[in-house]
């Protein structure tokens, strides 16, 4: 049995963000993950200055061998309507492909890594927790997404009563010929939401690479959407007629409507693991990133790892994110008949998709970059 102070199930954002952060604490720490590195992974990639800034990335040597779209504007509508393009001037968020950022994170770990490793079991022994009964600690981080293994000791885990986001996209490279025939602008996002204001599509081009999907909140009436936004894009220009390979599924958790316990005896949960996406854009990467900062200035101060000692972690997430129970954006909850036109009328206006919609769902300029000391 191999003994660790600490074992981090998932080597994404919010992992290996979390052991870069406790490597100069003494701690002796395991990451575990099922897959090898780089490895393929769903995600329309778009990270704020403000996740750089804390991740201490230098965008020159990142963007020298990897893909930074630079992003300065977002082009925004209703499924069925004209969009609306809001330029920002500045840049206010860059693209990125999860494969090498991930990859890039992953890098900068120096403590032991266990990679194309699933996890088989975790079972309590004496006040431990052993992993495929090879690894042994007294705590475990569950930073391995939605379905991390981690999250399944804690309520009802992943397949529970939950309301889970289900995606569909695909990212590939475009050929010479569809990158000419594709209009959507590599530093203008394109978002564009369904007309029930249950899930939103997006075309995100990054350079040559060309980022295509759908989310919802009724996944049984997913592929649909999907379906229909992709042949409306392709009929206007917007993407290439021809699209290779097969969309790809994926599921994660909205904050206000997850319910997953945060902490138990021994146990902290990260990133989309705790359900920490941003309730009305979905991000997930800068929750992530500042959850595994968090956890990570309270590991290093618990006097132990039980619930209570860890409950700090807790807080510090409610302080951040809001309390579940009331995080709802007031304004939308009226009956449809009033929401539908409304919504309509908003998605036309200039002010209402920049400022609300682009400055404060998806690049939350109004929250300041986390200041921790770790």
């Amino acid at each position: 049995m191999d003994y660790y102070d600490l074992i981090i199930v998932g080597a994404g954002p919010a992992g290996s963000t979390l052991a870069s952060a406790l490597e100069n604490s003494g701690k002796r720490i395991l990451i575990i993950d099922k897959q090898d590195f780089p490895r393929d992974k769903t995600c329309a990639g778009w990270v704020t200055p403000a996740v750089m800034e804390t991740l201490n990335v230098d965008l020159q040597d990142y963007g020298t061998v990897r893909t930074l779209q630079p992003i300065r504007r977002f082009r925004i509508g209703m499924m069925g309507q004209a969009a609306v393009e809001n330029d920002h001037g500045d840049v206010v968020s860059y693209g990125i492909r999860r494969c090498e950022f991930d990859d890039f994170l992953l890098s900068r770990v120096t403590s032991p890594k266990q990679l194309s490793t699933p996890v088989k079991s975790i079972a309590r022994r004496e006040g431990n927790w052993v992993i495929n009964d090879t690894w042994e600690a007294p705590l475990v981080v569950g930073a391995g997404g939605h379905f991390c293994p981690v999250a399944r000791l804690l309520g009802d885990g992943p397949g529970g009563h939950e309301t889970v986001v289900a995606a569909k996209e695909v990212e590939f490279e475009m050929t010479p010929e569809q990158a000419s025939a594709c209009q959507a602008r590599g530093d203008t996002p394109e978002l564009w939401f369904c007309r029930d204001l249950k899930g939103y599509a997006w075309v995100f081009r990054k350079g040559n690479y060309l980022n295509i999907g759908l989310g919802r909140e009724d996944n049984h009436k997913l592929t649909g959407h999907l379906q229909a936004f992709v042949e409306e894009m392709k009929s206007t220009g917007r993407i290439p007629a021809d699209l290779p390979g097969r969309f790809k599924g994926h599921a994660y958790l909205l904050y206000a409507h997850a319910e997953r316990p945060l902490v138990d005896d021994g146990i902290l949960l990260i990133g989309d693991s705790a359900g920490l996406a941003y309730t009305q854009s979905g991000e997930g990467i800068r929750p992530a990133i500042e959850s595994a900062l968090m956890a990570a200035d309270v590991i290093r101060r618990a006097p132990d790892y039980s619930a209570s000692s860890l409950q700090v972690y807790g807080d510090a997430i409610a302080e951040r994110f809001g309390n579940r129970a009331t995080d709802s954006e007031q304004g939308w909850q009226v009956p449809d008949w009033v929401k539908m036109p409304l919504a309509s009328t908003l998605m036309r206006s200039h002010w209402f998709t920049r400022k609300v919609v682009t400055e404060k769902w998806f690049l939350h300029q109004e929250v300041p970059p986390l200041q921790i000391a770790v």
